[in-house]
């Protein structure tokens, strides 16, 4: 799994304003497909594009909590990948949110997968953080 830290930004508005989640998860999992993936969005030939996003939200986080986000792979296809991100006030073990977002990794020019799915450097970092399988 990969892990970040965040402190949350001073807002008043928190509790209502539920988008700083997909604030969130756009962050971490950009800044794994950089870091890990070798991903550089301006000179890369295939771009990640959101095709679905959803959060559950369990409990609010406040000012001045900070946040530990954990990231996996649930589903790693051809050319898409399913993502998992645990938000969680740092020092609790139970998230206040988890979210799911979906990319389908295009040609930069052509917004269309490539034949060979996604190029093999993101496929290879995705594939260090796929969640096991359950035994259930």
């Amino acid at each position: 799994m990969a892990l970040e830290s965040l402190k949350t930004r001073r807002r008043s508005d928190y509790r209502y304003k539920l988008d700083i989640y997909y604030f969130l998860f756009d962050s971490i999992v950009n800044t794994y497909l950089i870091k890990q993936c070798s991903l550089h969005p301006p000179t890369s030939p295939q771009i990640g594009l959101v095709v679905y996003s959803h959060c559950n939200y369990l409990a609010p986080i406040g000012f001045p909590a900070i946040v530990d986000l954990a990231l996996r792979v649930n589903k790693l296809g051809k050319s898409s990948v399913t993502y998992e991100v645990g938000v969680f006030e740092q020092g609790q073990d139970e998230p206040k949110a988890v979210g799911e977002v979906i990319h389908v990794f295009v040609d930069k020019d052509s917004r269309k997968p490539g034949k060979d799915g996604m190029a093999s450097g993101l496929k290879d970092g995705l594939s260090n953080i796929v969640a096991k399988p359950s035994k259930l």
